[in-house]
């Protein structure tokens, strides 16, 4: 059996709109989250580092307290690697990347905008892609 896909139709963006708090969840819905964005979207990127060249998403960040786990923090699961600096959190159950504590900066959180309600990233036209291959924090 075939199964014929087509390309999808959605127009490309620069920008998503979001509203100034937003909510989020993994997809089974056992993590829920709320992001505060009082700015939008602020430098949607991916990473080219290890484990992010595997997960795939697009990212963005806001300050620790602009993020706050509503339900589910029992079944977040914790992976580190490396520096053990960056704190990377999936959902034990469905396994969806959720968030993470920034190695770079761990006064912020990157987190999915693909768990963001409504958010489609892959509407976005340009999405740069850091060098994290050759982080600075690396161990030599």
């Amino acid at each position: 059996m075939t199964v014929k896909y087509t390309l999808s139709k959605k127009p490309l963006v620069e920008n998503i709109e979001t509203r100034p708090v937003h909510k989020g969840q993994c997809h089974c819905g056992s993590v829920k989250f709320t992001v505060r964005l009082d700015r939008g979207l602020i430098d949607p990127r991916r990473c080219n580092c290890s484990m992010c060249r595997r997960r795939g998403a697009v990212v963005a960040s806001v300050a620790l307290n602009d993020l706050t786990i509503d339900e589910g923090a029992e079944v977040l699961s914790l992976y580190q690697f490396n520096t053990h600096t960056a704190r990377h959190y999936f959902c034990s159950r469905c396994g969806i990347y959720t968030h993470h504590r920034r190695r770079s900066d761990p006064g912020l959180y990157a987190f999915n905008i693909a768990c963001l309600e409504g958010v489609d990233p892959f509407v976005l036209a340009n999405v740069p892609v850091l060098d994290g291959e050759d982080h600075p924090n690396d161990r030599t």
